[in-house]
């Protein structure tokens, strides 16, 4: 990518984010890929054959440790075994506990595709003026409000509460603000909202009584629900989005790419789509056996909790056209909150691949 030192320490500097897959695992996998390559081979009859860049690339992935991790996990083992589903040998994975991880990577050219908070993409974007591109929507709502008791049953109800939560300066402090205020709370007065670096933190303040309310996300709503005896969902953000009668979707994840990349190399940026495509179908239509890949790769400490979590974890992989309304519709919301969360401007329509 053709930017400045001085760009990209800056971009490192802004993206002080934290995803909604967040947890306490570290990353998994190689994060460098092939570079291109042409070489030639011999096939049984003797006769030149040439491995063109295309089949010889291997597209450097990074996921998180939540569901977008949880939605690839059948294309990692397919890729890991090199199994005929998918493009065996073209991907090398990385997993991470937070996207704060991977997007200083990504920026740098290390890696090609990132799987980032929806409002992430859009501060990647405008950070790099114009050099990331949104591939598909790999995640819708997935937060949740938890308690320990019976006191929550609506918004209006967090009025004077102290909620434990991860996620500020990403999608779940601006979801969680933006619902209060919709609501007439001020978020800033008339709540305490108590930001943990990691999920697993308010899973550990709820777990020790030091909290009783909390904003998570699956799967590690479930997660807490296994540990903590009476643990119960109290409110569905986006179902309290959807009330609101907006033209948005409240979207948790985006998956990215650098532009070069999907410049060079359209071939693998279709059959990535593809493939990623098949391994989400794959997951939610087979959810045992998903859970348990799951837990193979530490996505989730135990594949009982995995089966337990993945049919309200909203994994999808919404492309083209479609993308385009629903992301748009997010950034657009978000904007009139907090500019600076989207980077300080929408992304033009070049941001949106395929659309």
């Amino acid at each position: 990518m053709k930017k400045g030192v001085a760009l990209w320490l800056a971009l490192v500097l802004a993206l002080s984010l934290t995803a909604c897959g967040g947890g306490s695992g570290e990353d998994e996998g190689d994060s460098t890929g092939d570079s291109q390559v042409e070489d030639t081979t011999q096939d049984n009859q003797g006769e030149d054959s040439t491995v063109t860049e295309e089949e010889a690339y291997s597209v450097r992935v990074a996921a998180l440790q939540g569901p977008t991790g949880m939605g690839l996990v059948k294309l990692m083992s397919d890729s890991d075994s090199g199994e005929e589903g998918a493009t065996a040998g073209q991907y090398t994975f990385t997993l991470a506990a937070s996207a704060t991880e991977v997007t200083p990577s990504l920026v740098k050219g290390d890696l090609d595709v990132a799987c980032v908070p929806a409002n992430m993409a859009a501060v990647l974007y405008n950070q790099t003026e114009g050099d990331i591109v949104a591939l598909n929507v790999n995640t819708l709502g997935v937060l949740y409000i938890v308690e320990n008791g019976e006191t929550i049953s609506s918004i209006e109800d967090l009025r004077g509460k102290t909620i434990v939560a991860s996620g500020k300066d990403a999608t779940p402090e601006y979801s969680l603000r933006y619902l209060l205020e919709q609501n007439g709370i001020d978020p800033d007065n008339d709540v305490s909202i108590d930001w943990k670096n990691e999920h697993s933190e308010c899973v550990a303040a709820l777990a020790s009584g030091a909290a009783t309310i909390a904003l998570l996300p699956q799967p590690f709503v479930t997660v807490a629900q296994t540990k903590i005896e009476g643990l119960r969902v109290a409110l569905d953000l986006t179902e309290e989005w959807d009330a609101l009668a907006l033209d948005s979707a409240l979207l948790t994840g985006v998956t990215v790419a650098r532009k070069d990349f999907v410049e060079e190399h359209p071939a693998a940026v279709e059959a990535f789509l593809q493939d990623y495509a098949a391994s989400v179908e794959w997951v939610n239509a087979n959810v045992a056996d998903a859970a348990q890949l799951i837990a193979d790769y530490g996505i989730v400490e135990a594949a009982a909790v995995a089966e337990k979590a993945l049919p309200y974890c909203n994994i999808v992989c919404i492309t083209g056209s479609e993308m385009k309304d629903k992301l748009s519709g997010y950034l657009g919301t978000l904007e009139t909150q907090a500019p600076d969360a989207i980077g300080g401007s929408l992304p033009g329509d070049d941001f949106y691949y395929g659309a």
